[in-house]
């Protein structure tokens, strides 16, 4: 068994213009004072990092480190959560996920396309170079405007989406496996890899690679009535990140899992900061405890109520009374009596 790591906090809800939210060496010293160990870092937010210079530098990201290391905290990971979810774009969406791209190849949908892989490429490099052993990131989606099955989909449509899907990505999980680097991919509705019957169908298409992985985010199942701490034990050799995040699902004789259009205040399913949601995170750490889990305890805040500087500085807490630092010895080894082989077979009545 392992002691998770942590606790750590995804920056990306957090970056703004205002100090100390503006720059890495701002934000990471809040972190730090909050209580914090790590950070995962957006890739996308120029404002604290750059991707491309640490894909080619390994001495901007030895200094990155150094900094960070004066400060007590390390990178968890790189996050190419918006650049991955352009990997794979239904036309339906192209208007709305434009912005995620460089402006220079915004309503091109084939130069987004390539510029999104570049970028994974580039993570992959930046990561080994950084010395990082896991990498976040969205797979995009190609069949989920057709997830109901009304009207009728024509057969075949969703192996063809996946099939495309996997040829996109093999290639990016190759050069994740030159870097020694693996993927997690969030399991999240919007995704075309949404639960464990998705992220099967993808795996098989990639051929069990190695690199290809899951981010755990519980939040994200609660939401879709998931056994969530069955997918833990499912998936214990798969997962290798996770987003420590609350959710609250409370069905009305009005709404439930689709959440009819509301706002997400409105919801019967809605995402709140750790503590004040009905995610068992106690079942969650002791998971990952007994599984060997190697990775980081990483917050995501995204609530609809709660201020997200409250919710980080409550959530620091939250996580660290949650690790579980593991045993190094048996609760009963005191009435260990000491035996041999010959005694167990004498006990067994073999000898």
């Amino acid at each position: 068994m392992k002691t998770i790591k942590g606790p750590a906090i995804f920056l990306a809800q957090f970056v703004g213009e205002e100090a100390p939210f503006s720059c890495l060496e701002d934000i990471a010293s809040w972190a730090a004072e909050l209580g914090f160990k790590g950070i995962q870092i957006p890739s996308w937010e120029s404002r604290l990092f750059d991707l491309e210079t640490a894909a080619e530098s390994l001495g901007y990201c030895d200094d990155l480190k150094g900094m960070l290391a004066e400060r007590n905290i390390e990178i968890t990971e790189l996050s190419t959560h918006l650049q991955g979810q352009l990997v794979a774009v239904h036309p339906a969406y192209d208007q709305m996920f434009d912005g995620f791209a460089a402006p220079e190849v915004q309503g091109k949908p084939a130069a987004r396309q390539a510029w999104a892989v570049d970028q994974l490429l580039l993570a992959a490099k930046a990561s080994q170079n950084l010395r990082l052993s896991a990498h976040a990131s969205f797979p995009g989606a190609l069949a989920w405007p057709y997830l109901y099955p009304w009207p009728q989909r024509p057969a075949g449509l969703v192996e063809a989406a996946f099939d495309e899907l996997a040829k996109r990505w093999l290639p990016i999980l190759n050069a994740f496996d030159n870097a020694g680097v693996d993927i997690g991919f969030e399991i999240h509705p919007g995704e075309d890899l949404h639960d464990g019957v998705t992220f099967e169908m993808f795996l098989e298409r990639v051929n069990n690679h190695p690199r290809c992985n899951i981010l755990f985010d519980p939040s994200h199942l609660i939401l879709q009535q998931l056994d969530y701490l069955g997918f833990m034990d499912t998936y214990k050799d798969r997962i290798k990140l996770t987003h420590i995040k609350d959710a609250e699902f409370n069905p009305t004789a009005k709404q439930g899992v689709y959440g009819g259009y509301q706002s997400w205040v409105d919801r019967a399913g809605r995402f709140r900061s750790l503590g004040d949601g009905q995610v068992d995170f106690n079942g969650i750490f002791s998971k990952l405890a007994a599984s060997d889990f190697d990775g980081w305890a990483v917050l995501e805040w995204e609530c609809c109520l709660k201020h997200p500087e409250d919710g980080a500085r409550e959530g620091a807490i939250f996580i660290q009374d949650h690790i579980i630092r593991v045993t190094d010895k048996a609760f009963d080894d005191f009435a260990d009596a000491g035996t041999d082989d010959q005694t167990n077979r004498n006990i067994l009545g073999l000898s």
